[in-house]
């Protein structure tokens, strides 16, 4: 086990605005899943995300790493940022994050609390899955490849209707689970696999905003109203059109809430 390296993208430099980092979903790269959400958030926030080992412009992972690891490598990312002025203390630091990087929210506030002004769980939970599932999806792909779950991912990632009419920023997240390193998903799976937070909510005591798709059949909407429930300082929220990828679903609906609940 071992942190992995992250790569930043800068979506958009604003030096008078905090800081909101942009974490992605389990085999997408950050950005074709917040691409569409930036035009919404770029007044209000300066944008930072990260991609997931063997993902967008991560390099791919040599070892397996768990959930607090990839936590302490993402701190591990922003302190790099901090040296390089990128960010700056005087400004506040904010996180979003789409389903693992949803849960990462949860692992930066069980792991450095207070680092974050805010942080928003976007299609979600504290805890995914089972360990036995996780362990199964991680042995097939490293075997076959990231395409062998490219069907059940389009099945699950989106809203009826949604790719039909939205070819092209389907098309660009389907085509990043294609192109993923299969041994740094398998990896990020077995991280996945020993994740749970839920009995850690009460001890969270950062603002957390946990949002649901309204047809997310991963994480429905009683995960984010779990946190909500047991978190001391969270709330939740469901986005009726969409389903697991709300940033590229629907961003401006996702967008506005950030917004709202950041107080940018």
């Amino acid at each position: 086990m071992s942190i992995p390296t992250l790569t930043p993208s800068l979506f958009y430099r604003a030096d008078n605005l905090p800081t909101l980092i942009l974490g992605p979903s389990l085999g997408t790269g950050s950005l074709a899943l917040w691409g569409p959400a930036v035009p919404f958030l770029k007044d209000h926030f300066q944008l930072v995300a990260w991609d997931l080992p063997g993902h967008g412009e991560s390099a791919p992972s040599t070892e397996e790493f768990s959930m607090s690891e990839l936590a302490a490598a993402v701190m591990k990312m922003i302190d790099a940022l901090g040296i390089d002025g990128v960010i700056t203390a005087q400004n506040a630091l904010y996180y979003a994050g789409v389903s693992i990087g949803g849960a990462i929210a949860l692992q930066l506030a069980n792991d450095f609390p207070g680092a974050f002004a805010g942080l928003s769980v976007i299609c979600s939970a504290a805890k995914i899955g089972t360990p036995e599932g996780w362990a199964e999806r991680a042995e097939l792909v490293a075997k076959a490849g990231t395409p062998v779950v490219l069907t059940g991912s389009a099945e699950r990632w989106f809203a009826p209707g949604f790719i039909e009419a939205n070819p092209v920023p389907s098309t660009d997240l389907l085509h990043n689970l294609q192109d993923a390193d299969r041994f740094s998903y398998a990896h990020a799976c077995g991280a996945l696999g020993g994740f749970d937070l839920r009995e850690a909510l009460p001890h969270l005591k950062d603002p957390i905003f946990a949002i649901a798709g309204a047809h997310d059949v991963v994480c429905p909407p009683t995960d984010a109203q779990f946190i909500a429930d047991h978190a001391p300082n969270a709330r939740a929220a469901t986005i009726d059109t969409v389903a697991h990828l709300a940033p590229a679903e629907d961003p401006a609906a996702t967008a506005a809430l950030l917004i709202e609940f950041f107080n940018a």
